[in-house]
């Protein structure tokens, strides 16, 4: 595991779109591949995959994590279960229509 100094968490601003996504990204591995290289060592390959790794984990968890991102979330639930529950009705609409269920209530 590497050594880096503790980071603030990302912000929503530094993640609601790609391009801040990316430019936020960029700057924090940047500076965590500098820290590594302070003490003159080369950084392999595999060491700068494992910070960019470690920050993509982040950005994702913060995006994951936001009210924006709960928002979104319970929207496509509700789209999902609605369209299950109208093709649940449509299949048999029929025997509940003779069982008395009206198609609009009062």
């Amino acid at each position: 595991m590497l050594e880096r100094k503790a980071e603030q968490p990302y912000t929503w601003e530094e993640v609601f779109s790609f391009d801040r996504m990316k430019r936020s990204m960029l700057t924090r591995v940047l500076d965590n591949v500098e820290d590594i290289c302070e003490g003159n060592k080369p950084v392999s390959p595999e060491q700068i995959n494992e910070v960019i790794n470690d920050e993509w984990q982040k950005v994702k968890d913060t995006v994951r994590s936001s009210p924006a991102a709960k928002e979104a979330f319970r929207k496509y639930l509700e789209r999902t279960v609605s369209d299950q529950i109208e093709k649940l009705i449509e299949k048999d609409k029929p025997e509940l229509e003779s069982l008395g269920v009206v198609e609009r209530g009062l």
